[in-house]
């Protein structure tokens, strides 16, 4: 679901699984082929057989990754998984998870979803303690200083530490003998625990459970620290006092797989319902609604069951683009979306039409799109949108662009609709998002399309902080 260009990146996805007697790295393979969504640039699984950990990661999709030789190696009874989009440092192989540090409590793997906000920080702290990091990621960062903080055991450790990181992050945490699952004091990435049989899965969405036939029991909640292990799991909380609950909303919008439940939403019915409400505060005379694939199909149902105008496909999307490492020829890359997208000429010829997509980002991909309906013979194009216009960057988790990129930051509602050469646009209203969510407003992070974020951040903040900080030292 990664689009290029126009569109966001998501941040990553992770996986954790408990389960003597089970195959737990096939079970976490196919778990992250689930969760493939949330990142493309790498993959990797980490055993534990309850005397050591095992790691193997690569870049590249899980499918590429993998095979039945490397998963066989990877024996034990735990088992931690991640795919990674980076938004804190750059895409090469050193950065991939999950990570393995060393401590006096025996090896720590760990996997992240998420972004930190005090990175220089945590950095200037483990340099005080004398370590150094290896790779150039703020995951590391939060691995190392548990590892260094002082207590008797990881959840002391990790208690410790909690305070001092101040971000994003949703954590599946493995030593030889435990699975240990975290969320941040906000909840501002997904994270939920399920159950196969005896065995216990953490996932950042239900998806990854679905797939494997584990039944999702609830969030792991905010500021929780779930620990499972030969007892069974236990749960013990970090103080939220001074947090708000800020579920970041793009993950309902965009983010997120259709399928998922979070907080008991099924975000199919989330999406279906931002388009109807799309609808009622956008209405226009057409003769259909098309959606752009993926993510814009549940919302098309919702905006034509309540336009009253048919619903119908324009585009066909080529299933098996998704992410190359090939790089097409010049040719191919003026071409744009037309790698994923094909109009259909049959059908566009003449008409009216409502095309319903998620987002508009930087504002290269929806104007690509609009141009290929045309040339495909569509007589009048109207763009609707299903979240507001996004007007700040992400620092948690989310690698969308600099502000300066983001064009609705930069023109108002009318010149982003004589840029991509609409003949009218309109996205949905924060009111109209939240209704359609149906949870309450302050439940979520706006932050994209507000400027209130949850906590305190350094708006200068680069992907790539943490390199720049070790070349300069």
């Amino acid at each position: 679901m990664a689009k290029d260009g126009d569109q966001m990146h998501e941040a990553c996805g992770v996986f954790g699984i408990y389960g003597p007697g089970e195959d737990v790295a096939r079970l976490t393979y196919f778990g992250l082929y689930a969760l493939q969504h949330r990142g493309q640039e790498s993959a990797g699984i980490a055993t534990a057989d309850g005397r050591d950990i095992s790691v193997y990661a690569e870049m590249g999709l899980v499918s590429q990754v993998f095979d039945e030789a490397n998963l066989t190696n990877l024996r034990g009874h735990i088992a931690i998984g991640h795919t990674r989009y980076s938004t804190t440092g750059s895409s090469c192989v050193e950065n991939a998870q999950p990570i393995r540090v060393e401590s006096d409590l025996g090896p720590l793997a760990l996997a992240h979803n998420g972004n930190l906000v005090n990175m220089r920080y945590l950095a200037d702290l483990l340099s005080q303690r004398g370590e150094t990091a290896v790779t150039t990621t703020d995951s590391e960062l939060i691995g190392r200083l548990s590892a260094t903080a002082p207590g008797r055991d990881w959840v002391e450790r990790i208690r410790h530490t909690a305070p001092s990181v101040k971000g994003a992050y949703s954590l599946v945490m493995m030593t030889p003998r435990a699975l240990i699952a975290v969320r941040d004091p906000y909840g501002i990435r997904p994270l939920c625990f399920g159950r196969l049989g005896d065995a216990w899965i953490v996932a950042s969405e239900s998806c990854a459970l679905d797939t494997i036939g584990a039944e999702l029991l609830r969030e792991v909640k905010r500021g929780e620290i779930l620990v499972i292990d030969e007892n069974g799991p236990r749960s013990m909380h970090m103080d939220v006092s001074d947090a708000r609950q800020a579920l970041c909303s793009f993950e309902y919008i965009y983010f997120a797989r259709p399928d998922s439940v979070i907080d008991d939403t099924l975000v199919y019915l989330a999406r279906e319902r931002m388009g109807a409400v799309l609808a009622r505060e956008y209405p226009v005379d057409a003769d259909f609604v098309m959606p752009v694939p993926e993510t814009g199909i549940p919302a098309a149902v919702g905006y034509a069951r309540v336009s009253g105008l048919p619903y119908r496909e324009g585009f066909i999307k080529n299933r098996y683009i998704g992410r190359t490492f090939i790089q097409p020829d010049q040719r191919l890359r003026e071409s744009g979306v037309k790698l994923k997208f094909n109009a259909l000429p049959d059908v566009l010829r003449g008409k009216r039409v409502v095309v319903v997509d998620d987002s508009i980002v930087r504002g290269t991909t929806k104007s690509s799109i609009v141009t290929m309906l045309r040339r495909a013979g569509a007589k009048e194009v109207h763009v609707r949108i299903t979240s507001p216009p996004m007007v700040n960057s992400c620092y948690l988790g989310i690698d969308t662009a600099r502000r300066d990129e983001l064009i609705a930051a930069r023109m108002d509602v009318e010149s982003i609709r004589q840029h991509i050469g609409a003949d009218s646009l309109g996205y949905l209203s924060l009111d109209g998002l939240i209704e359609a969510i149906g949870l309450p407003r302050e439940n979520f992070c706006h932050a994209c399309f507000t400027g209130e974020y949850p906590m305190p951040v350094q708006l200068d903040l680069d992907k790539l902080v943490l390199e720049g900080a070790r070349h300069a030292g």
